[in-house]
């Protein structure tokens, strides 16, 4: 589920607004009814409407972002600029709850749910679709087939 209003980031983020520079916090959330546990290393894509693909950012990264590297970027009409300079001040997204609610369960338990954000320089737009892989059943290793989910149109 992208967090793009004001109501949505304030629920999460506090005062921080992250879609408002360009970042797009997709919160992902599993369920496991597998009755087995279930070993994550997962990785997210963004694809959007146009068939880009999109790396998740990690949120070491987005609270170092200030959005002013590629305003185009924002609007759809240029590429996301790689990679993002490290050598900047605190940005506008410094805030502890970009890090603290960033996805990093690494083991999903029978009948429980793990949850938390992937952020992704990218516009929400509809047709866009997050690819998530790098499930597995924790006791065989064997791998879960990939999850696409689509966003709902606007």
């Amino acid at each position: 589920m992208p967090f793009t209003s004001d109501e949505q980031a304030a629920s999460a983020f506090g005062k921080v607004r992250p879609y408002k520079y360009g970042i797009l916090p997709v919160l992902v959330i599993i369920q496991n009814d597998t009755g087995k546990a279930l070993r994550l290393n997962l990785t997210a894509e963004f694809e959007d409407a146009r068939n880009r693909h999109i790396e998740a950012m990690p949120a070491s990264d987005v609270i170092l972002f200030d959005g002013a590297a590629n305003k185009t970027w924002k609007s759809g009409t240029g590429t996301p600029p790689l990679p993002i300079p490290r050598k900047q001040k605190r940005g506008p997204l410094y805030t502890p709850e970009i890090e603290g609610l960033a996805f990093s369960a690494r083991l999903v338990p029978p009948g429980e749910s793990v949850r938390g954000f992937f952020y992704f320089q990218a516009p929400n737009e509809p047709g866009a679709k997050i690819y998530l892989t790098g499930i597995k059943d924790a006791a065989t290793d064997k791998d879960y087939f990939y999850f696409e989910v689509p966003f709902e149109d606007k």
